[in-house]
């Protein structure tokens, strides 16, 4: 690698580059470190997030590895938004516009600086894409190491995670969870460092980083908190070395199959319908359609073998002990319905990485023939409401919910469903319908995990369905369907929907469906006018006004 003559020597070689080695010798870079080639360590850390506080010690054992194998590594940071955080507020509006933020900066430090292949550190929700889009678009050696996963919080005898707490919220109001112990679960909900505990958006991305092939074996599973992890990162440091050398690009391993790859795993693992916005996104920076159509396609040969929080009691440490993602696209590759000829970043091919990847635990990861469904846990829905589609996490959805149909009870908004169910305005059988939460008419999009966790804290979940054209948490259960498009704010149907209309779903058959004839329809949209923007001024203004529908990947023109 001595020899090497990469990107890098746009500004360490040449006489004319002499101003560029004086600024690199003020860091205190030696001539042997500026002869090798630099490796740029994108590191989301700060101190907001808990999934990324720890986050210098995954580079620091990176740098490691990179040194070890003869190159010079240089760390620059990105933002990154802690979505439970910003929940239930004005800033869950900037969490998915953030993602757009990580890419473009990421970008901008790597061209700006000539770095010769990047090592992504990344561990929540709109990091993980992001970056993802940006190795995609950028297109050189690149190799993925998170911060891992939260261990699984105890109370009261049984695991807990974030999900929980804001469960605890709804069984609070109403009577069934005490003061004292709801502070009592909200001490012990969140125990260490990491990316929350279920297959929430964090880990689902994590996850499928692996089952994508920019990523080592364990990537996804292995908690923040155990040694292994911190191994994993030097063994990737070490491999974007091998990765440089053999000139394997990030394109040369997200093909078309390996998206395709992904979204099965997706299915098998029953993962956040946000998955359904971020891989598309990824996918067109790739050059790579990644459609709706093609999400029921794969859904309907993957069965569902894994059902972790939300929608069952085992957390992703479990999953980690049963094996982790080899083990699943191992039970998957043995179907014929894993490609195992692609390359990854082991250097070899999906099958030589997963062959030897034994199944531990079949209560967590089911064998094919005890799948919990035959086809995938994530379902896309369409109908009048949703002509270019809906999306649902079927997986978390309660059977006698599978097919409902009931009255209308329209929001325009969060806060407003949110004062509705708080104060016991919901009742068994009804449809939220919660309008202008959109990628424009959030703007932003929000998550909105708490309408959906004061749902099922009530005992409700079972008996009520929400429609929205904004998203939901991964850690979001029970008939929710989001990410309706074409959304309220740019005229779709589901802003025609009126209190007391009638509302038909049919998961397994994919309908979501408005009973109102198309006669009264074309009256209200002649009727119907454009409200006004939420936001007038700062980047998400500027967002508002260019970033495409939902059944995109809420991608930016």
């Amino acid at each position: 690698m001595e020899k090497h003559k990469g990107r890098s020597h746009a500004v360490t070689h040449g006489v004319e580059k002499a101003p560029h080695r004086s600024l690199f010798r003020a860091l205190g870079l030696t001539q042997e470190e500026l002869s090798r080639p630099m490796i740029g360590i994108v590191n989301a850390q700060n101190d907001v997030v808990p999934g990324h506080m720890h986050l210098d010690t995954i580079a620091d054992a990176v740098k490691a590895g990179v040194r070890m194998a003869g190159g010079t590594p240089l760390a620059f940071p990105v933002i990154a938004v802690c979505d439970g955080i910003a929940m239930n507020h004005i800033g869950m509006k900037y969490s998915l516009a953030s993602r757009e933020i990580i890419a473009d900066s990421i970008e901008i430090m790597t061209m700006a600086h000539g770095f010769d292949a990047l090592v992504f550190i990344p561990s929540c929700d709109k990091v993980v894409p992001g970056m993802l889009m940006a190795a995609a678009r950028l297109n050189i050696p690149s190799i993925f190491i998170s911060g891992g996963p939260m261990l699984a919080g105890r109370f009261q005898g049984r695991k807990v995670s974030l999900t929980t707490v804001f469960e605890g919220v709804g069984a609070h109001k109403a009577g069934k969870m005490t003061d004292e112990e709801l502070q009592e679960l909200e001490d012990k909900a969140c125990p260490t460092c990491g990316s929350c505990s279920g297959m929430f958006t964090a880990n689902s991305m994590n996850c499928l980083t692996e089952a994508l092939g920019v990523a080592l074996p364990g990537n996804g599973t292995i908690p923040a908190v155990y040694s292994a992890r911190l191994r994993l990162a030097k063994e990737s440091g070490m491999k974007i070395m091998e990765l440089l050398e053999k000139d394997i690009k990030a394109l040369d391993i997200m093909t078309e199959k390996a998206f395709e790859n992904a979204l099965t795993v997706d299915m098998a693992l029953g993962c956040s319908t946000n998955t359904l916005l971020h891989l598309p996104a990824i996918a067109h920076e790739a050059g790579v359609e990644l459609n709706l159509d093609l999400v029921n396609e794969v859904s309907a040969r993957t069965p569902h073998l894994c059902k972790l929080a939300p929608a069952g009691d085992q957390h992703i440490e479990d999953l980690d002990s049963a094996g982790g993602i080899p083990a699943v696209m191992n039970v998957l590759h043995q179907q014929g319905l894993i490609d195992g000829s692609l390359r990854n970043v082991t250097g070899g091919t999906v099958a030589e990485t997963i062959a030897n990847a034994p199944n531990f635990d079949p209560e967590v990861l089911r064998p094919i023939e005890k799948a919990y469904s035959p086809t995938g846990g994530l379902a896309v829905l369409r109908g009048n409401i949703a002509p270019d589609g809906a999306v649902v996490k079927k997986g978390a959805v309660a059977p006698e919910m599978m097919n409902h149909q009931g009255p209308a009870r329209v929001f325009n908004g969060e806060e407003e469903a949110v004062e509705a169910i708080l104060g016991g305005k919901i009742h068994p059988g009804d449809v939220i319908v919660i309008l202008y939460e959109g990628p424009k008419g959030g703007p932003g999009m929000r998550e909105m995990l708490t309408p959906t966790a004061a749902i099922a804290g009530m005992g409700l979940d079972k008996e009520v369905a929400l429609i929205t054209d904004g998203r939901f948490s991964g850690a979001t259960r029970g008939a929710s369907i989001g990410h309706v498009s074409p959304e309220a704010a740019e005229g779709g149907p589901i802003g025609l929907v009126q209190e007391g209309d009638l509302i038909t779903i049919d998961i397994e058959k994919g309908k979501l469906q408005l009973e109102v004839a198309e006669e009264e329809l074309a009256q209200r949209q002649k009727q119907w006018q454009k409200p006004e923007s939420k936001i007038t001024k700062g980047y998400m203004s500027r967002y508002a006004q260019k970033v495409l529908s939902a059944s995109t990947g809420a991608r930016m023109r």
